[in-house]
């Protein structure tokens, strides 16, 4: 790395709310807070305690201002985009209105992260329509697991998927993916939480029916505010999961007319949930995004790249190769440890205030830019110390 590099890095990790010594590898279970969104946060915490100040035009207009920032992860469409308080709420909304019936067949990975797997399991269960798990066979990787599924199953409607897998960062490749789904008359419901912010969303391409993604880990934004985009078709005849005023148009909600159901605010507002646009959240989306923004989403990639090489290059010095992920995405991977080690691994991190997720034997290495090569050296020393 070169002088105006490491000073780079050492300037972005000062971007970010951390202690001096800790070495934060989580940001796929929740991104480290920025100084400006913790700023935000404080601003708009302040402003509440001011409600006898509402301006409703200037709140409308920072509302449209945070949807066109949120596009811009997706097609650039503000129209196409809605906010809810979680994947779970999107999923929802996508399951209750993809057409399923008794006999058809939702696809979904092994494993599957649960705000992506519980509405199917519940709208099967309404319907009479059943799961397919797509299980990867020794030497195959998820893409191929998805298209041998949809050629085994041919009563498959929906595919709900990932573009990484929550796990171990397994990339999956969803053009191929797209195009077999086409072909087939399978509705593509993907949950980008693991890579939105990161990977390219090329949702022109993959044409998915709904897309979801919380907004607090690759985004850097806060809980409880989280992206649903849907498809053209969506945006004019969906139905939401819920019925507020803020989603309707304001001159006909406010007539009071029992009799006379006022029409949906344009495109996919109509899936807004109530609520979740509050002062707090928005300040702190805003803030992530006008950070992300300005390092530019190939820029933050290749760094992350870049840690993530280092740590799997580091791991084959120190004699860990095999317990690397074989293919992980660029920004984060797994790491799985002898099943006899792994409790000693997991209290060692903690020992040296390394905090990355353990669970089921795996570790999941998440880093941002608040994280500089020698954290991912430290990391690995202490992993190899771990089992000598």
């Amino acid at each position: 790395m070169s002088d105006e590099e490491r000073i780079a890095t050492t300037r972005w990790r000062a971007l970010f709310d951390l202690p001096p010594r800790a070495v934060y590898l989580d940001t796929a279970a929740h991104a480290p807070m920025l100084r400006a969104a913790r700023d935000a946060g404080t601003a708009a915490l302040a402003s509440g305690n001011r409600p006898w100040m509402p301006d409703e035009g200037a709140w409308e207009a920072r509302t449209e201002h945070a949807r066109t920032l949120a596009a811009h992860w997706f097609d650039g469409d503000a129209d196409a985009v809605a906010f809810v308080p979680s994947v779970a709420h999107a999923v929802a909304i996508a399951a209750r209105n993809l057409p399923l019936a008794r006999g058809d067949a939702v696809l979904v990975l092994d494993n599957q992260f649960p705000s992506n797997l519980l509405a199917w399991q519940q709208r099967c269960t309404e319907v009479g329509a059943h799961l397919v798990v797509a299980r990867r066979a020794p030497g195959m990787d998820w893409t191929q697991a998805v298209l041998d599924a949809f050629l085994a199953h041919p009563s498959i409607r929906v595919a709900a998927l990932a573009q990484a897998r929550w796990d171990d960062g397994a990339v999956l490749d969803l053009d191929a993916i797209a195009v077999h789904a086409r072909a087939a008359g399978i509705e593509l419901v993907l949950d980008l939480s693991q890579s939105l912010g990161v990977l390219p969303a090329e949702v022109a391409r993959w044409q998915p029916a709904f897309v979801a993604s919380v907004g607090y880990k690759w985004l850097l934004g806060s809980t409880g505010l989280s992206l649903l985009w849907a498809a053209p078709r969506w945006r004019e005849q969906g139905v939401p999961i819920e019925h507020h005023w803020s989603a309707r148009e304001d001159q006909e909600v406010w007539r009071f007319d029992p009799h006379a159901m006022p029409r949906f605010r344009p495109g996919a507002r109509r899936f807004d949930a109530g609520g979740v646009l509050d002062p707090l959240r928005l300040g702190i989306f805003e803030a992530a995004q006008s950070q992300l923004r300005a390092w530019g989403r190939d820029a933050v990639l290749a760094r992350l790249r870049a840690l993530t090489r280092q740590f799997d290059d580091a791991l084959e010095e120190a004699g860990l190769a095999a317990w690397k992920s074989p293919a992980h995405a660029p920004h984060f991977c797994g790491v799985r440890p002898p099943a006899a080690t792994f409790g000693t691994v997991v209290a060692a991190l903690r020992a040296a205030d390394i905090v990355c997720t353990a669970r089921y034997g795996l570790l999941r290495i998440a880093p941002h830019l608040h994280v500089q090569d020698a954290d991912i050296a430290r990391c690995v020393d202490v992993l190899a110390a771990a089992v000598r």
